[in-house]
């Protein structure tokens, strides 16, 4: 038995949305989650049946609080980046690319 998604396709490693970069996936899944809090901010302007207004109070709240624990990993990997880590900022990696290229060999 092999997990499937709600439209019958098996489920694959092409789910995850990782980059490899800490400071690049926190970035993709802050944005994701504000997205899903705009859609239920735009559901409970429209439904007025407090049965269903509940649970998407209860939801909107959840991505509120997975925002901010996600942007505080973000800042905390941030604080923990240094000199040999290239992910978030590091000149001292970037200097190869903005070289001229070498006269001699053509690169």
């Amino acid at each position: 038995m092999w997990p499937k998604a709600a439209s019958a396709i098996s489920f694959t490693a092409t789910e995850f949305q990782s980059k490899g970069d800490a400071v690049a996936d926190l970035t993709e899944v802050l944005a994701a989650e504000q997205k899903a809090r705009t859609v239920y901010d735009n559901l409970l302007r429209m439904i007025t049946e407090p049965e269903v207004r509940e649970p998407l109070k209860f939801l909107r709240y959840r991505e509120v609080v997975h925002f901010q624990r996600f942007g505080e990993a973000l800042e905390k990997t941030k604080e923990s980046l240094n000199s040999s880590n290239f992910y978030y900022f590091n000149p001292e990696f970037d200097k190869q690319f903005l070289q001229p290229p070498n006269e001699n060999t053509g690169k």
